[in-house]
């Protein structure tokens, strides 16, 4: 089977159940973005070593190829979402209690795998946006999981945060009204 199809040459692309859609509707934009966002893990998952970290990585990326299929038209959600969240709480207050306390905004760096984990964490915030744009335009699901899908998101970037946290290599730089604080 061949790569590509030529559907897509004039701009449109094919959602679940065929219907064609414009390629830069708000709906591939939202997915398209998702999709970026499991290869920058990817990416993440290529610079670390801990199991445990990289089979959570795993794990998100699956979850995020649901949301994907979710957002393309499948009808059916296979993750708990709301299961998923408190996993990612969990390990937020973990990995927390175990960092010098934040009281600042900090510079987005700390050695390459801090660096990824910050992308990720700002591709999350804008897939985080986009979704909220699509579900408040069109209400492909019902209010309870777009809630739950936008709470994961939420919590997602928050766990990305807090792991370039735990991944830094060396001392953070806070800032506070575009000036270094000590």
């Amino acid at each position: 089977m061949s790569i590509y199809t030529k559907t897509g040459d004039n701009g449109e692309t094919s959602l679940f159940g065929g219907k064609r859609i414009p390629k830069y509707d708000d709906q591939v934009e939202v997915y398209g973005s998702i999709d970026e966002l499991t290869s920058f893990i990817g990416l993440t998952l290529s610079k670390i070593t801990k199991k445990t970290d990289q089979e959570l990585l795993t794990d998100i990326q699956t979850e995020l190829y649901q949301i994907m299929s979710i957002l393309a038209g499948y009808e059916e959600m296979h993750i708990d979402l709301k299961s998923n969240i408190t996993r990612f709480e969990k390990y937020i207050d973990s990995v927390t209690a175990q960092l010098p306390e934040l009281n600042r905004f900090i510079l987005p760096q700390g050695g390459e795998v801090s660096a990824s984990f910050h992308v990720l964490r700002t591709i999350t915030r804008r897939v985080e946006r986009l979704t909220a744009r699509f579900f408040h335009s069109k209400h492909l699901l019902s209010p309870d999981a777009q809630s739950y899908m936008m709470t994961y998101l939420n919590r997602l970037s928050d766990l990305f945060f807090i792991m370039a946290r735990k991944y830094t290599e060396e001392k953070e730089i806070a800032v506070f009204q575009g000036k270094r604080v000590k």
